[in-house]
């Protein structure tokens, strides 16, 4: 059999499971701060000011609805998932068991974009609200520290790159500081994360809480602009939107990531993925809809857009303490999301797949930290460079094929292991079709990633036809460097591979 197509048994699971290295010492209070400090963060501080002003304007809160009714069944085939294989590296590792070694390494690659780039999504947001607050305390920073050497530019629907002499410092560095932080220890990072979880949640209820009173209804009217052509404005818009929001909530998943260091994973891992995503869903659409109330939503096409509105509401206490809560906020998405990617080349590094040096332990904490530096340097580095609005597309692909990924593979489990135990199952069962199960949870959230991807990929054929070709270009050179690792290190390298050769020469020897 072709390494590509091997398969982890549930029984190697199991073992790997009883074998493996890191501390356990998360518990289901811990699990779920991180999946609301991981996904309340870019999604609202920055994306949906993006969103709003490009493409759906006031029907953003339709987006999010959309966008979390995707998630919400993602999220609960990632806990019956997390109930069975308590293990590192999320869809990963769930792909390695229904669709073989090759499709597990494409999953493994896809996360770290999704995990790589969102950091640096985040940290550009965390840019913006810093830099802000730093103006506001008479320290100016100038644009050139705080902006992406790469930059977007809309005309009428098209949009084009541009370059400058320029880095976003401010975000590199923050990238740097929570690497620093994960390399030091999980359970101290944890507890620093709680307390940055209150804190941004306060924040943002305070926000809401005075905000509600000085909404305008007129920003409001019309609820859905006229459409523009392409993704600009109306249904289109909307779906667009989504597409792009889809990538607030990519959090959540993070808490399957830490089932290997959850005390009690079977039962814990599927309450902090379904309790974060029902927390962060309703932050989300509240804090939104007073956003978009407070000031025109025209004016929110930039990286800070929570400081735009508190500036409108002309309370400099309120102002000073919204971005405090941000900055501060986004540095817990910076830690739930770099650590997710840790966890994820970790697992595959104890596979083979990648290179040791990512399963290397500090000697002292127990932690990846050689690969959690390497990680972070090239986050760091992306941070610097690539625009916000392209950094949401490539991640919210990935997301969308990952999650897609892992909807399938509850349908896959399903019929090749139905009696194996199960603390979690999704609900409302499913159907037979031609002897094989298939539910209708899984299914309509392998359909929602479909519909969650497709505008992205059709952006991006009319933006590589339209002059723009550095999104699929980029896509393109990723997939192809994710190609190069696999053939000429993963394949060779592979445990899997390795004792299914051992175990052919051994078979022929013996006949």
């Amino acid at each position: 059999m072709r390494a590509s197509l091997l398969r982890k048994s549930l029984a190697r699971i199991e073992m790997e499971n009883g074998q493996q290295r890191l501390k356990k010492t998360l518990g289901p209070l811990q699990l779920t701060m991180l999946g609301v400090g991981s996904t309340i963060g870019a999604g609202i501080y920055v994306m949906t000011g993006t969103a709003a002003a490009n493409y759906a304007g006031p029907s953003i809160l339709l987006s999010f609805i959309i966008a979390g009714i995707a998630c919400l069944f993602t999220a609960l085939s990632y806990a019956e998932l997390a109930s069975v294989m308590p293990v590192s590296g999320s869809a990963y590792t769930y792909a390695y068991v229904s669709m073989g070694e090759g499709w597990a390494w494409a999953v493994g690659w896809l996360l770290l974009m999704e995990y790589g780039i969102s950091c640096a999504g985040v940290a550009a947001g965390f840019s913006g609200y810093a830099a802000s607050l730093l103006d506001d305390l008479g320290m100016h920073v100038p644009p050139a520290l705080h902006t992406t050497t790469l930059e977007v530019v809309y005309q009428g629907v098209n949009r084009h790159l541009m370059g400058h002499w320029q880095c976003d410092l401010l975000g590199a560095l923050s990238i740097v500081v929570v690497t620093g932080l994960l390399v030091v220890g999980v359970r101290e990072s944890f507890k620093i994360n709680s307390l940055i979880v209150m804190l941004k949640v306060g924040v943002l209820a305070v926000f809401v809480a005075l905000g509600v009173w000085q909404m305008h209804s007129a920003y409001w009217t019309p609820f859905i602009p006229a459409y523009q052509g392409g993704f600009r404005y109306g249904v289109p818009g909307i779906f667009r939107a989504a597409s792009i929001i889809f990538f607030a909530y990519v959090g959540f998943e993070a808490v399957s990531t830490a089932a290997a260091e959850a005390r009690n994973p079977r039962r814990d891992v599927p309450v902090g993925i379904v309790l974060s995503l029902v927390i962060c869903t309703g932050v989300y659409m509240v804090v939104a809809a007073v956003l978009i109330g407070v000031v025109p939503w025209q004016t929110l096409d930039v990286a800070d857009p929570l400081a735009i509105a508190v500036n409108a509401m002309h309370q400099p206490w309120l102002a000073l303490f919204v971005k405090i809560g941000a900055v501060v906020g986004l540095c817990s998405v910076l830690m739930g999301l770099l650590y997710a990617q840790s966890r994820i080349f970790f697992a595959m590094a104890e596979d083979g797949l990648l290179f040791s040096v990512f399963a290397r332990l500090h000697t002292r904490y127990h932690t990846p930290w050689l690969g959690s530096i390497m990680l972070g340097s090239v986050v760091a580095l992306a941070t610097a460079v690539l625009p916000i609005d392209i950094i949401g597309d490539l991640v919210s692909l990935g997301t969308a094929t990952a999650f897609g990924i892992v909807c399938f593979t509850v349908i896959w489990m399903r019929n090749t292991a139905p009696d194996h135990t199960r603390t979690f199952v999704v609900p409302f069962g499913g159907f037979v079709l031609r002897g094989i199960w298939v539910g209708y949870v899984p299914l309509l959230g392998m359909v929602f990633c479909g519909f969650m991807a497709a505008p992205l990929c059709w952006e991006m054929v009319l933006s590589f036809m339209g002059g723009d070709p550095v999104p699929a270009l980029l896509l393109m050179v990723y997939a192809l460097c994710g190609w190069g690792c696999y053939r000429f290190y993963g394949r060779r390298h592979s445990r899997l591979a390795q004792e299914h050769r051992a175990a052919l020469a051994q078979d022929a020897l013996s006949h």
